[in-house]
């Protein structure tokens, strides 16, 4: 491998955290900060209040870090695995979003997705459509700034 087939694919590797990949690592980076510590503190102190809901906060920070991860972590590899993490996330979102708003006994206390992000603003809901649309486009050999067609 010649130096120059190196130095692409150390930009290929750093790829996915450029650019608007960099806003989408800051804001999976707050949401895992949020997520986990009110999770953690939700599950130490009245984890018998509200279970589900605290257990799918943290569970929901989990996804965040691991995005987080992939996005930092660059390559094709982990642009697939952010890829199925985020439409997981976004299923998750619309799932407990519906369910919130239809069954709200259910949940005694918000989850993060509950009423699809709107005490996080609605981020949780903007933010893997967000990046699914980014991992798209992030794919490994294409010039920046293209985006493929469907």
């Amino acid at each position: 491998m010649t130096s120059g087939e190196a130095e692409v694919g150390a930009v290929r590797e750093r790829r996915l955290a450029t650019g608007p990949g960099t806003l989408l690592v800051w804001l999976y980076g707050v949401m895992v900060v949020g997520a986990v510590s009110r999770s953690v503190y939700q599950i130490a102190t009245e984890f018998d209040r509200a279970p589900l809901a605290y257990a799918l906060s943290a569970v929901a920070g989990v996804v965040y870090g691991f995005i987080t991860y992939t996005l930092v972590r660059g390559g094709e590899t982990a642009r697939r695995a952010a890829l199925v993490c985020c439409a997981a996330e976004l299923v998750g979102v619309l799932v407990v979003g519906a369910w919130t708003l239809v069954e709200p006994s259910a949940f005694p206390d918000a989850t993060v997705w509950s009423d699809f992000g709107m005490g996080y603003l609605f981020i949780p809901v903007i933010l893997p459509v967000s990046a699914l649309f980014w991992l798209r486009t992030a794919r490994a050999g294409q010039p920046e700034g293209t985006v493929t067609g469907a």
